[in-house]
């Protein structure tokens, strides 16, 4: 664990000292849940922050990080004489991922989130393979897309089909 802390930490900072050729990226996202987790999950959403470099015109890589949150549904227990509302905690989750992007054109990409995510809500829980592939449209200043993200975990897959908005910095 360390190491992978110490190993994002490093590539940031190589960032830092060769800031004319990267960027920041910071976003939201928000999702229908899907798969393993759509019965007991209402809604994805969450924040990123990804510092990327420009390899070539048309192609980009870097690092992706931030919080996802898979918030529970409510479940009504009714024995016949009462009736008892419970609403479990969210699932969250901070991803510690390499992101690559690929322009079409000048306003399409195709892009992925490849990596780890720790999982952080409250109660047992564990993280597992973090990916996302995504499609979506870009300017000079901000990018819309639409991105499948997973999350597996021994018990089965986090995941969700997302709706996803990012500020270039």
């Amino acid at each position: 664990m360390k190491r992978i802390i110490l190993t994002v930490a490093a590539v940031f900072a190589f960032g830092f000292a060769n800031a004319q050729e990267g960027k920041f990226k910071v976003g939201a996202h928000l999702g229908l849940p899907m798969g393993d987790i759509k019965e007991s999950a209402s809604l994805n959403l969450g924040a990123d922050i990804a510092y990327v470099w420009t390899l070539d015109s048309k192609f980009s890589a870097g690092l992706v990080t931030g919080y996802t949150s898979y918030l529970a549904k409510t479940y009504t227990y009714n024995d016949g004489f009462t009736s008892i509302e419970f609403k479990p905690d969210p699932a969250g989750f901070l991803p510690v991922a390499g992101t690559a992007q690929y322009s079409l054109s000048d306003n399409l990409f195709l892009g992925t989130d490849l990596g780890y995510a720790l999982y952080v809500g409250k109660g047992e829980g564990e993280g597992g393979l973090y990916y996302q592939p995504k499609f979506g449209y870009q300017t000079e200043k901000i990018e819309v897309y639409v991105g499948y993200k997973g999350i597996s975990v021994d018990g089965g897959t986090f995941s969700s089909l997302n709706l996803g908005f990012n500020f270039k910095l």
